[in-house]
């Protein structure tokens, strides 16, 4: 899945003619694009901003390949993405980055240069690829505009955050899979319930402005293309015999925050037979899929905690309700079926917090001795929340209040996944500062899960 847009003008709307534009595309098998061995045409419809997805059918499996696009006399960026192993093939491992949250006012996207340098096969974005919020003043960067709301907002902003180098670079580097979370369209909005003062006509409509938008600027297929304010995002994905990756969305089809949402202390709703995260037909898919793969090892990858943090101490539980502890039936469900069916070695990834923590994921979960039925990686923000800190504060009470919980860490960064047919190792990458440019990058932490023995153990 090849994409492109025609943009000269990229914060003017484009700056492309009312017209569609004939694209040329090539994929070669080496960088210089000597060994050219599929190439087309495509067309830049105004429709959708002048952006091109390409479906290429019929390379080699489990290799790499080279790209460019053409229109008139414009060559593109090279770029460079792979394929996934043949059905049934055990590769000897598959290399993997986990990324969330870059905030353009927050800080400089230099985690992705260190990214860049990983050379994984895949890159994962777990959602708030943009962020919907007005220009604000004193920022490291500033927003163009006010907050968006109209399609032309919501591709404005979309192409000021893909105007960054290091974006680029990255997306230039390996192929990406994509999921959103609520800042793709505004703050923990819930299906078609908003965080503020909209109402559900006015927040549907600028939520199809920004499914659009999503569409038009990620490298996703035609399968996923919008209709109207609804938009198909969750799939599964095959690597070869070594993994299944079923891809979620948490957004659109999840029912209210309980308690008014936040950090709070569980009210009935929490525990409602009712609320889900998924919706039941993404549910019941998601048990459907694991139940049917004959993978190592399963990698669920999707955008809030699944792990519950009680934040409160001593007597008492407080969490967030805007992850999957303030909706106990679904996360329960979930992990439930994990252990009952014995899914093989689940993985889940995880973003959103803007923080790293690691878990071992549990049915009774406040229970040491409980066995675990898989593990959670949680990755870091790229830029949101500032140069950030090595914990929050009073973090070794939480530990002893959340035996489930291995790691936590504040600091900007990302995760890269080293997987093999007999373990998967996390290596947490972290940066001091996004304030400036230029951090350096160091391994904070890394875990190790050995194939058919859940729980993570120290790297």
């Amino acid at each position: 899945m090849l994409w492109t847009r025609l943009a000269p003008k990229p914060l003017e709307g484009g700056g492309m003619p009312g017209a569609a534009v004939e694209v040329q595309w090539r994929v070669a098998e080496d960088e210089a694009m000597k060994k050219v061995v599929k190439k087309g045409k495509a067309i830049a419809s105004p429709m959708l901003a002048h952006s091109v997805h390409v479906e290429v059918a019929g390379c080699k499996p489990d290799r790499w390949y080279w790209y460019e696009f053409k229109a008139g006399k414009f060559i593109s960026t090279r770029g460079r993405t792979r394929t996934a192993p043949a059905p049934g093939q055990m590769p000897s491992k598959l290399r993997f980055a986990v990324a969330s949250c870059q905030h353009w006012e927050a800080g400089y996207f230099t985690a992705y240069e260190h990214m860049a340098a990983e050379n994984a096969d895949l890159v994962f974005h777990l959602g708030d690829y943009i962020y919907e919020g007005a220009g604000r003043d004193k920022q490291i960067r500033k927003h163009t505009g006010l907050e968006i709301k109209s399609l032309t907002d919501y591709r404005n902003r979309h192409a000021l955050y893909k105007t960054d180098k290091a974006l680029q670079r990255i997306h230039a580097r390996a192929p990406w899979v994509v999921t959103w979370d609520d800042h793709e369209v505004d703050n923990n909005y819930a299906a078609d319930i908003p965080e503020d003062n909209q109402t559900r006509a006015e927040l549907l409509e600028r939520r199809a402005s920004a499914y659009q938008a999503y569409y038009e600027h990620m490298p996703l297929r035609a399968s996923a293309a919008p209709k109207g304010s609804s938009m198909l995002l969750y799939r599964s994905l095959r690597w070869g015999a070594l993994a299944t990756i079923p891809v979620l969305d948490t957004r659109q089809y999840r029912t209210d925050q309980p308690c008014d949402d936040g950090n709070k202390e569980p009210c009935p709703a929490v525990y409602g037979a009712d609320a889900t995260l998924l919706g039941e037909t993404q549910h019941a898919w998601l048990e459907k899929e694991l139940a049917a793969s004959n993978a190592r090892w399963q990698v669920i990858a999707q955008q809030v905690m699944v792990g519950r943090v009680d934040f409160k101490i001593g007597d008492g539980e407080r969490f967030s309700m805007d992850q999957w502890g303030g909706y106990e039936a679904c996360r329960k469900r979930l992990l439930q079926f994990l252990g009952e069916k014995k899914i093989a070695n689940p993985i889940v990834l995880t973003g959103d917090i803007h923080s790293n923590w690691a878990h071992d994921l549990k049915v009774n979960w406040g229970d040491p001795s409980a066995p675990a039925v898989g593990v959670e990686f949680v990755g870091t923000s790229i830029a949101s929340g500032g140069d950030g800190r090595e914990a929050m504060d009073g973090i070794e009470k939480v530990y002893a209040e959340n035996p489930n919980l291995k790691w936590h860490n504040a600091r900007r960064g990302y995760i890269v996944c080293e997987m093999t047919p007999s373990s998967t190792r996390a290596d947490y990458r972290t940066i001091d500062f996004v304030t400036k440019p230029g951090a350096p990058v160091k391994t904070a932490r890394s875990f190790v899960v050995e194939a058919a023995r859940p729980g993570l153990v120290n790297g």
